[in-house]
């Protein structure tokens, strides 16, 4: 019979020794967050919708361009804390950058975007061209 070592050491650490001090607490943070925005894509009869979820940005950080069937959006945002003294700081600004390859059947003219409540909505219409729908009989 082998004999196990019991560990007199708790299974849990402190909680508030975790949270202030752990840095493995902020780089999960980075690596669960910090990345490029979830995006939905819906296609309609008439246009395609782009929902991006980007909270804590203002609608002046973010940028769209279109060039050559190519949709870039794309946001900044510069945290300001001069004079500042964090005994712990976990908010985190980013920046990043999405580029969607659009087909040659959207009006790029037409495209408009809104932005409320941290979700970017973007309506690509289609032409008139890409909406006719024809039905094929078989012989």
């Amino acid at each position: 019979m082998n004999l196990i070592k019991f560990n007199q050491q708790p299974r849990f650490t402190n909680l508030f020794d975790h949270v202030l001090f752990n840095d493995a607490l902020a780089n999960d943070y980075h690596a669960n967050y910090c990345r490029k925005p979830a995006t939905n894509i819906v296609e309609n009869e008439d246009n395609f919708e782009l929902s991006l979820a980007v909270p804590g940005l203002e609608k002046d950080d973010i940028k769209i361009d279109l060039e050559d069937n190519l949709l870039t959006i794309s946001a900044e945002k510069e945290e300001k804390t001069e004079n500042v003294n964090f005994s712990r700081k976990e908010f985190a600004y980013h920046s990043f950058s999405r580029v969607f390859t659009l087909p040659k059947t959207v009006e790029a003219d037409k495209i408009k975007a809104d932005y409320k409540n941290g979700i970017l909505n973007i309506i690509i219409p289609k032409i008139e061209e890409a909406k006719l729908k024809k039905a094929i009989q078989i012989s």
